[in-house]
């Protein structure tokens, strides 16, 4: 029998409470601790208990993060979905069935591998038997794959570290899983081989990662309403507050969090705190953004920094709560009524989350508006493996702020004048000790220097001078990344968690003999490298998650009309991840329709 080595795709077929996930962590974070690279996909329902959910694994030496091509080895252990489950698998494939629900497995091309897991559990601790079958199929894992013992181990004092009786009985049942398995024997050609691991690295989610950027950025306040898929941003963070903003004198808070009465009065919230000076956000998801709207549209004409974090799930309406699209990127760039755009960064990675947490600040405050950072639940909620971030270890960039000393060696000033040429002005923050710090902050028309006004001129002047300040940022904010460079015949540019199915359509079309061009979209309004990438191929595919091609419909507002013929677009949003096969189709497709025409 010839072995597949490190080439392996799992499903985990549970019911959503019944504590499925804790074990999941367990087997993803073993694989971790061989040193193989791994994806992890949690696929959850948006009610409480009781509906399937499914935890999907990947390893591969290559380091793929999309979904894979096909299910190599599935664990059942949902009656309601067994048969479906079960018919996912590919021929050749894996089941490990817990038979103790007593349903038979059908197919004859496939190895089947029949454990009472609910059995075992109650042999381990009656009490905890519904958690620990769970466990107990980790265990039949290892010994399938040969995980060794010591990464299992090690996973499991890190779920529940401090917690003897727990490690106690999850060891346990973890024997009783590879117990059952070594009484049937191994039949089929799936393993795994640790690999050396490499140093620095962790483990965390996007919401974590985001979170945690955003307190080494200075973010001293939050306000929020709780939103799937977004709270766990706002609980991590609220968790790295409390470890690590106490005053070392009196051990005092140094920082604020409310948890608002809905998500309007959370944004107006963000904008009191950044008008007083403080770094501050929110996090939320698309509902929640339009209901924010109308604070935005203040901080936009008004100018008041805030950090607003969507983190996407799939519309419209209550949608889908729980699965994942890329469905805000229009509301976001322009959300407001009149004429109103804002400034959006799109982390591409758990890496981008943290980095975005703290940059984020510096924007909201340089140019003095609200920021937006695009996240989704993939990226958000899906343990994902990255290099541990590094401190941001350079000056915050506070933008115009006049201190007294300022107003002394300046004088007359006004809030919304362009003195350097930049259409941004100068600010100050209450309770500077000057008698001229003061101005109103209006909502309403005002002038140059903060004066209620309703001339048509001065009106037109304002807005103009706040697109151009939107227009400077094209440069300033990230820019795009060259991800792979090809041979200019076809190009693709994509954003956000499309990013981890990228590296695997690049493989897949280099083997079809199509060497592409990859350019990673990071920030809204668009870097004029975006239209320079375009003009460079043939056809460039630009890819993304949503039904409408949003992505795409901004870049064509951006483009001059002789090169709009080569941009076209892939949008398919089903709530899951993109496949890195369902990409490359799209792009051959549009690489020989080009040909066709040329």
């Amino acid at each position: 029998m010839d072995m597949k080595v490190n080439d392996v795709c799992i499903s985990v077929a549970t019911v959503n409470g019944s504590g499925s996930q804790t074990a999941n962590l367990i087997l993803h974070r073993s694989f971790f601790n061989m040193g193989l690279p791994v994806s992890g996909k949690n696929l959850f329902p948006s009610n409480i208990a009781g509906l399937p959910s499914w935890f999907l694994l990947r390893i591969t030496e290559q380091g793929y993060n999309a979904p894979g091509p096909q299910t190599d080895m599935v664990v059942l252990m949902n009656p309601d979905t067994w048969d479906k489950d079960l018919a996912s698998l590919c021929p050749g494939g894996v089941a490990i069935a817990n038979s103790s629900l007593k349903i038979p497995v059908t197919r004859e091309d496939i190895t089947v591998y029949e454990v009472p897991c609910t059995s075992l559990a109650k042999e381990v601790n009656p009490k905890l038997a519904k958690m620990l079958a769970n466990v107990v199929y980790v265990g039949a894992v290892a010994e399938v794959l040969s995980i060794p013992q010591e990464a299992i181990e090690a996973a499991i004092r890190h779920q529940f570290r401090g917690k003897d009786k727990a490690i106690e009985a999850n060891f346990a049942a973890i024997e009783a899983g590879r117990a059952a398995l070594r009484t049937i024997g191994k039949s089929d050609p799936y393993t795994l081989e640790s690999r050396p691991q490499k140093e620095g690295q962790i483990i965390i989610e996007g919401n974590q990662a985001g979170a945690l950027g955003s307190v080494f950025g200075g973010a001293s306040f939050l306000a929020w309403y709780p939103i799937t898929p977004s709270t766990s941003l706002a609980e991590s963070m609220a968790g790295y507050l409390a470890d690590l903003r106490q005053d070392k004198d009196t051990g005092e808070a140094t920082y604020a969090i409310v948890q608002a009465e809905d998500e309007l009065a959370a944004a107006g919230m963000v904008f009191g705190a950044g008008w007083a000076g403080a770094r501050a956000l929110t996090a939320t998801s698309g509902p929640g953004i339009a209901l924010m709207s109308e604070f935005l549209g203040l901080g936009y004409y008004a100018e008041v920094p805030g950090v607003f974090w969507d983190v996407q799930r799939v519309g419209p309406s209550t949608g889908l709560p729980t699965r994942t699209q890329q469905g805000d990127l229009l509301m976001v760039a322009q959300l407001g009524h009149g004429d109103t755009c804002h400034t959006v960064l799109i982390p591409g990675s758990a890496e981008e989350c943290f980095e975005f947490g703290w940059r984020s600040f510096d924007v909201a405050e340089r140019f003095q508006a609200p920021v937006f950072v695009l996240s989704d639940i993939d990226l958000g909620m899906n343990p994902w493996v990255i290099d541990r971030p590094a401190y941001p270890d350079i000056p915050m960039d506070r933008g115009k702020v006049l201190s007294k000393e300022d107003l002394d060696r300046v004088g007359d000033w006004g809030r919304y004048r362009d003195v350097d040429g930049d259409a941004i002005g100068y600010r100050t923050l209450p309770g500077t000790d000057h008698p001229a710090a003061a101005y109103f902050t209006r909502g309403s028309g005002h002038n140059e220097d903060a004066n209620y006004t309703e001339d048509a001129a001065t009106y037109e002047r304002v807005m103009k001078r706040l697109k151009k300040k939107l227009d400077l940022a094209r440069t300033e904010l990230p820019q795009p990344v060259l991800e792979a460079q090809g041979d200019s015949s076809v190009g693709i540019i994509a954003c956000g968690s499309v990013h981890a199915s990228m590296k695997e359509t690049l493989d897949v079309l280099e083997a079809e003999g199509l060497n592409a061009s990859y350019l990673r979209v990071r920030s809204l309004p668009l870097s004029p490298e975006v239209v320079r990438f375009i003009n460079a191929n043939e056809v460039t595919v630009v890819v993304e998650q949503n039904r409408d091609g949003q992505l795409h419909e901004l870049i064509r507002d951006d483009l001059p009309n002789e090169l709009m013929h080569k941009a076209t677009s892939f949008a398919f949003s089903d709530g899951f991840p993109l496949a890195a096969d369902r990409i490359a189709n799209a792009v051959l497709e549009a690489a020989s329709r080009t040909r066709a025409e040329a």
